[in-house]
């Protein structure tokens, strides 16, 4: 596709923002999975560290890429999208080609759900894999779920408001410091999903220490996709402070979150985990959870 320009913008205006959203759901509604994540949506309209590269063709945006700057041992990632109507002309390549070049050595690009396309890109600039995010799904009928047993050292209760969230960044921080994404959030990022149509404070869990109740322990944040038909549920973020390990909060909190999941009828849950995190994979096989698709981190190679 000739005269075709793409641009790097710190901040996208309403009317790019809305354009962006809508190539995004086609996008979806073509591949059946979202090109870029929750954050990289969140960061169309709330200021943070994101950049974004905006390809236009006589006027209309066309692709967009979203770039998180690296910190430290943490490279910096990206995420692209393509205009279904605007594919097949080289865009998704440029794109990808200039986020690798703008975040600089070791960057990442993701590509949600791996299909042949990214796969073709990924083949085509000779890149390699990086991290591989597993997509994990249960039916919430079958298996039966196990009761919920809370120790008696444990208060387990749920979200009581923003007096709350200093301690759920401190944990979360703690328990992700090893993740590029998650482990770097701020007390923003909190309040803008707390600002989120979806959000549930009766979907938000907290295990606590009975004897210092408000020392947290650990947390389970659930989330509802209404968008969907049917709707599905999410294990959206569990978290574990790093002191607390071995003490099976992990698999209390989940297991919380599914129950409270159940009574809301819905007929699947999903979940994200990295592949390598054995740990994790364990406790969610054996809650009846298996991989329902695959998002793939690619780098350049050596």
């Amino acid at each position: 596709m000739t005269d075709t320009t793409m641009r790097w913008i710190e901040q996208v205006d309403a009317d790019a923002a809305r354009s962006v959203r809508d190539l995004l759901d086609r996008a979806t509604a073509a591949d059946g999975v979202a090109p870029v994540s929750e954050q990289a949506v969140l960061s169309l309209t709330a200021a943070d560290e994101a950049r974004h590269l905006i390809a236009r063709h006589d006027g209309a945006i066309v692709g967009y890429a979203n770039l998180v700057p690296g910190h430290g041992e943490h490279p910096a990632m990206a995420e692209v999208a393509v205009d279904p109507a605007a594919r097949d002309h080289g865009i998704g390549t440029e794109l990808v080609v200039a986020a690798l070049a703008e975040g600089g050595a070791g960057t990442r690009v993701w590509a949600h759900g791996n299909r042949p396309p990214a796969q073709a890109v990924a083949t085509r600039l000779e890149l390699v894999t990086a991290r591989e995010l597993w997509q994990m799904r249960r039916a919430m009928a079958t298996p039966e779920l196990p009761e919920l047993g809370v120790p008696a050292e444990i208060v387990l209760r749920t979200y009581s408001g923003p007096a709350d969230d200093a301690e759920l960044l401190r944990v979360n921080n703690a328990a992700f410091a090893w993740h590029p994404e998650q482990g770097r959030w701020t007390a923003r990022d909190i309040e803008v999903r707390r600002n989120e149509s979806w959000f549930d404070p009766k979907g938000l869990f907290i295990a606590a220490d009975a004897a210092d109740p408000g020392h947290v322990l650990g947390f389970h944040w659930t989330k509802v996709h209404y968008d969907e038909d049917p709707a599905i549920g999410e294990v959206y973020v569990v978290g574990i402070d790093p002191a607390a390990q071995g003490r099976g909060l992990g698999r209390l909190l989940t297991l919380a979150g599914l129950h409270y999941l159940r009574e809301r009828a819905l007929a699947e849950v999903l979940l994200y985990t990295e592949a390598d995190n054995t740990a994790a994979v364990h406790t969610y096989t054996r809650l009846g959870f298996a991989p329902a698709h695959i998002d793939v981190a690619y780098a350049a190679r050596g």
